[in-house]
Formats: structure tokens, C-alpha cells, sequence
């Protein structure tokens, strides 16, 4: 399997692991009233799924992009020394003919 494919399930794992988190730090601490919620009501868990697998996508996203930058141990020592060097453009001057060319 490609060292990217792997990263990425890696990281989205990584993200809806994140999310179950949130989603039940959310539930326990009971912000506006949301266990109350998704507990009197007929499917509820609906809604804690719901928000879990949006929130699993949203932090698995950002996860990955986050993770991109870093290389993770890919051989890349960093640095200005790896860095190509600039080239500056000069204006080059271009001669134009004033003659016109007769058109046929």
C-alpha cells in the first residue's frame, strides 16, 4: 500500500477518534441542553451519529491537512540549503520593425 494511502487512514482515524471525543465531551458536559435532547427522544442516537460522523469528517480533514507539511519521516532534511535559488527576471529588450509589411 502507497506510504500516502496509508498516512490517510491513518489520519482519519485519527480524526473520528478525535470526534467520538468531542461528540461525548459535547454529551457530558451537557452543552445546551444536548444530552437531555438525544435522550427524551425517539431516535436521538440518530442525531449523536449524525453528529459524530460530520464532526469525524470535518476533524479527519483537517488532521490529514495537517499532517501533510510534517512528511512523516519521509527523508527531507529542510532548510534553505534544499531550496532551489531564485532567479531574478531582467527586462530583455525586443526590436520591433517600424516597417510595415504590405499586405497582399
Amino acid at each position: 500500500m502507497p506510504h500516502l494511502v496509508r498516512l490517510y487512514i491513518r489520519q482519519v482515524a485519527i480524526g473520528f477518534a478525535l470526534a467520538a471525543a468531542f461528540v461525548a465531551l459535547l454529551l457530558g458536559l451537557n452543552v445546551a441542553n444536548l444530552w437531555h435532547l438525544v435522550s427524551h427522544v425517539n431516535g436521538g442516537w440518530i442525531a449523536v451519529l449524525m453528529l459524530w460522523v460530520f464532526n469525524g469528517i470535518v476533524f479527519a480533514g483537517v488532521q490529514f491537512a495537517l499532517s501533510l507539511p510534517r512528511g512523516h519521516g519521509e527523508e527531507h532534511t529542510g532548510g534553505k540549503r534544499d531550496a532551489l535559488p531564485v532567479l531574478l527576471a531582467e527586462p530583455v529588450p525586443v526590436r520591433v520593425s517600424t516597417a510595415r509589411r504590405a499586405r497582399n
